[in-house]
């Protein structure tokens, strides 16, 4: 269930002479019950309280991603779970559980007495919404080497639980990036803004604190797995002891005539982000693709662009993740905003003047005015460097890993948007899965759990979200293969507010929402904890069936 706010009845605030120890206490009488949780302001500190088996807890109700109100979210047994992206915490410790955040949440100290909960927080903790885990470092005389291709989340959290999980080897995390692992997310939500200081998940301090390696600009162009060693672009090979391929995907490019054009754009970095930005800027602009990066820009550009084209090869944007009447839903949100669509449709043709986009011409006929060509068809794996391995990849060159994370190489592990993993929610079938808090993070700390020979298999709910003109749209499961949706909510008008929930088998197998908080996250719970969701629950009307405790 969501919590509600507690009201103060006492609020204290004790000055010590130490000013690490000065704490504010709020006393309050409450008749919470196990399940249940609410929000207390002590001073200006919003403080998460939960009780779990009859006992009360206490930790920041902020989630460490984005500032979430955890109180609305969901709790289940001594989980929450945050309403807005699925970030997962420990109710008792505050201990980070699952991802997309990276960071866990300050805990506070409760007591009973005469019947009335006292809470009360260290001061250092208002001024620390959230918290590291506890990391160790490297070892002296431990050798070991672990090394990380790839500089992304997944290479990223795989590092930090191994110094979490008291690792002391050499950690070496090799980049073809000019920056520290950062949240790619944002790239098509805030392209304006972004620049290295403010999109890293972890400062240049942090990797020096605690012995990690970063190698930046460093690209591997072979690995041997015989020898265990993988030679990098400036000719420099490095051994290993076990090895972590994380080296993510790339965009794909148009292959038809004027390609090579000037101002033909795709978003990969945060410098990609700032180019489109500025080239945009009072501009006629075409999006080629109609899935998360092509629509995120058309929405982000609407008043910025002088005119916004979007060309799709499907009947509606999304339709392969989210389905024709989601798909449907988010383009009327842009049609509205004057933004033009060409769909089941593809550019055959980009023609130019002076060397830059001046028309792109489609299969229809339809001949288009545009002085920036942006384009989002999806990736490909960077694969190529394990050629002539033993390696097992897919028919789409993407490496195939166990639900340990393990390819079939010995001591060679492999995550994020390179790998095929077996999904639980699918019966384990084999996906890709090329979102963030999956693909990145959750297989990242898997891999990590298994080098330690700490056998962990990977059971989370796939959760991801899009951003259109200021709104989230989040989505939890695995919705391939649906054949049903049962729509709930107002879809029709400007103030929209839409479930969709995916039906197989008479099952919910997935969840789409809009302004449905905390839905979305409830599903994600029942998912997680194998307690299905029926056809005839999913289209009732009594919510009954979203509790999950």
């Amino acid at each position: 269930m969501s919590g509600t706010k507690a009201p103060c009845s006492e609020f204290t605030d004790s000055d010590s002479d130490d000013k690490e120890e000065q704490t504010a206490m709020v006393c309050l009488e409450t008749d919470l019950h196990d399940g249940q949780m609410m929000e207390v302001d002590i001073g200006r500190h919003s403080v998460l309280l939960t009780r779990c088996d009859g006992k009360y807890s206490a930790i920041s109700n902020q989630c460490s991603h984005y500032g979430a109100p955890l109180s609305k979210g969901v709790i289940s047994g001594h989980k929450v779970r945050c309403p807005w992206h699925g970030s997962c915490f420990n109710a008792l410790t505050g201990d980070l559980e699952e991802f997309p955040g990276i960071d866990s949440l300050p805990c506070h100290k409760v007591k009973i007495q005469n019947s009335k909960v006292y809470v009360s927080i260290n001061k250092k903790d208002i001024r620390h919404q959230k918290r590291l885990q506890r990391m160790g470092a490297a070892v002296p005389g431990v050798n070991h080497t672990v090394l990380l291709l790839g500089g992304g989340a997944a290479s990223l959290i795989c590092a930090e639980t191994l110094r979490q999980e008291n690792y002391g080897g050499r950690i070496i995390m090799a980049s073809r990036d000019d920056l520290l692992p950062y949240d790619k997310t944002r790239l098509s939500k805030v392209m304006n803004v972004l620049s290295g200081d403010t999109i890293v998940l972890r400062k240049k301090e942090f990797f020096q604190q605690y012995n990690i390696e970063v190698w930046l600009q460093k690209e591997a162009v072979s690995v041997d797995t015989e020898k265990k060693t993988v030679t990098f672009d400036d000719g420099l090979v490095q051994s290993y002891d076990q090895l972590l391929l994380s080296t993510g995907c790339r965009a794909k490019g148009l292959d038809v005539p004027g390609r090579k054009l000037d101002n033909i754009k795709m978003l990969e970095t945060p410098e990609d982000a700032r180019q489109i930005h500025a080239a945009s800027l009072g501009c006629n602009i075409v999006l080629v693709g109609t899935s998360f990066v092509g629509m995120e820009v058309a929405s982000y550009m609407i008043d910025k662009a002088s005119s916004i084209t979007v060309v799709g090869s499907s009947d509606m944007p999304y339709q392969n993740t989210l389905g024709r009447e989601v798909g449907k839903i988010t383009m009327m949100m842009l049609l509205e905003k004057g933004v033009r669509f060409y769909m089941n449709d593809h550019v055959t043709e980009i023609k130019g003047v002076n060397g830059k986009v001046k028309e792109v011409v489609l299969k229809s006929g339809n001949v288009i005015p545009a002085d920036v060509l942006i384009v989002g068809i999806g990736s490909m794996p960077n694969s190529e460097f394990l050629q002539g391995t033993k390696i097992q990849k897919n028919s789409k060159n993407y490496v195939v890993v166990d639900k340990y994370m393990r390819t079939n190489v010995p001591d060679v592990f492999c995550a994020g948007d390179l790998a095929s993993f077996p999904l639980a929610l699918a019966k384990n079938q084999l996906v890709n899965i090329g979102h963030w808090q999956m693909a990145q993070a959750a297989l990242g700390r898997i891999a990590a759990l298994n080098m330690l020979k700490k056998t962990t298999e990977l059971t989370s709910v796939p959760y991801y979200w899009t951003i259109l003109q200021g709104r989230t749209i989040r989505y939890a499961g695995y919705g391939e293969g649906y054949t049903e949706i049962v729509m709930k909510g107002n879809y029709e008008f400007e103030e929209r507010k839409f479930l969709a929930l995916y039906i197989k088998n008479d099952e919910v197998i997935a969840a789409v929402g809009l302004d449905y908080d905390p839905v979305v996250s409830a599903v994600a719970e029942r998912l997680l904890s194998g307690k299905v969701i029926t056809k005839k629950e999913a289209q009732s009307d009594d919510p009954s069936w979203l509790q999950v405790s």
